[in-house]
């Protein structure tokens, strides 16, 4: 693993990475900016196009410890800034857009021949695109959308202004909730448990208790400190099967457990790697406090899922469901087992969610 400092975004990041992840999947993957897109990663679509340092780079092809040191931006952290602003209303008027897909990067190649370009005609304007694919539009709208905004007249609106803190990219920022872990992308839930310490302690030392009151879980063997299973999950028509293994070990003193393992879909090839933490301590004589940490990686073709809403839905959900299960079956209850994750059904809670945060009344 290399240790890297980036500034994504106006923010000092520093994470460990391995020496061949590209910088598009660190930032989709480790720090959930999805609004890159991966298309041929090859670098040839440019749907992965954001700014490195200010420059326009295909991030597909990009090492992350190449990127060491340097200012990203991606099209989140371009949300603000006064050309894409004026972009994205072209872009809306001149029906510059219809699945989305190269919108991001194509959004930023525009910005960068605002900047450059002022006096670009037609021609150039659809030379400079060449590097951005487009199967949708036929580039008319787009270059019309470009057109206008030069034709407004286009400030030079430099990028460090703003977003660049007053310190050097090699101090390190003080920001311990915000580092990215080596193994993903770090979520926490607590739960309570009406049970007493002792009795959860116990009960979490027994995998095969674990595994049942895991959704979506089954253990098939264990072995010394080797666990063998797998983790069933739906959307919609799509059902996905990890099978792989994994470790635990405990901590008496502490009272905390700790489990790491890796997994595949057959059928897709997507891998899995995560890593959970659970550590409990006593609230009161009857009552226990858990506080689950997880940690994952997900890659391959159903990445694309692993959306932050999404995420923290599951972690929410896995963490609520497990705390409820794990009560019930220490007291002798019985639990309903739940095949299948339901990831549709969380995507439609988040969606919901945040559909409910944009028409809430403000106060």
């Amino acid at each position: 693993m290399s240790r890297v400092t980036l500034l994504v975004n106006g923010e000092s990041v520093t994470a460990d990475v391995e020496p061949r992840t590209h910088l598009a999947d660190f930032l989709r993957e480790q720090r959930l900016l999805t609004g890159t897109h991966l298309g041929c990663e090859h670098g040839v679509c440019g749907a992965c196009t954001l700014l490195i340092n200010g420059e326009p780079a295909r991030s597909c092809i990009a090492l992350t410890v190449a990127c060491d040191g340097s200012d990203v931006r991606t099209i989140e952290g371009l949300d603000d800034d006064p050309v894409v602003v004026r972009l994205r209303a072209a872009f809306t008027a001149e029906h510059a857009l219809q699945c989305g897909y190269c919108t991001p990067g194509m959004l930023v190649t525009a910005r960068d021949i605002a900047q450059r370009l002022p006096d670009a005609d037609e021609a150039r304007i659809r030379l400079e695109l060449a590097g951005n694919l487009c199967r949708c539009t036929g580039y008319a709208g787009i270059v019309r959308a470009i057109r206008r905004v030069l034709a407004e007249g286009v400030p030079a609106t430099p990028l460090l202004a703003k977003s660049l803190p007053a310190l050097p990219l090699t101090q390190t920022v003080s920001a311990p909730l915000r580092v990215v872990p080596t193994s993903g992308t770090p979520l926490q839930q607590s739960v309570r448990i009406a049970l007493p310490l002792a009795r959860v302690w116990d009960a979490i030392q027994d995998p095969h208790l674990v595994a049942e009151c895991v959704p979506g879980a089954r253990l098939t063997s264990v072995q010394d400190s080797v666990l063998r299973g797998e983790i069933r999950a739906a959307l919609g028509p799509i059902e996905t099967l990890f099978s792989g293994e994994g470790r635990f070990a405990f901590d008496t003193d502490a009272h905390s457990a700790k489990i790491s393992g890796d997994g595949r879909d057959g059928r897709s090839g997507t891998r899995l790697s995560g890593r959970a933490v659970v550590r409990l301590r006593a609230l009161d004589d009857s009552t226990t406090g858990a506080t689950v940490t997880m940690e994952y990686a997900l890659r391959g073709p159903l990445a694309q899922f692993a959306r932050g809403d999404v995420v923290r839905e599951f972690a929410a959900v896995i963490a609520t469901t497990f705390a409820g299960n794990l009560e019930r079956r220490i007291t002798g209850g019985t639990i309903q087992p739940v095949q299948r994750l339901p990831v549709g059904t969380l995507l439609l809670r988040a969606l919901w969610r945040r559909l409910r945060a944009l028409f809430a009344p403000s106060r």
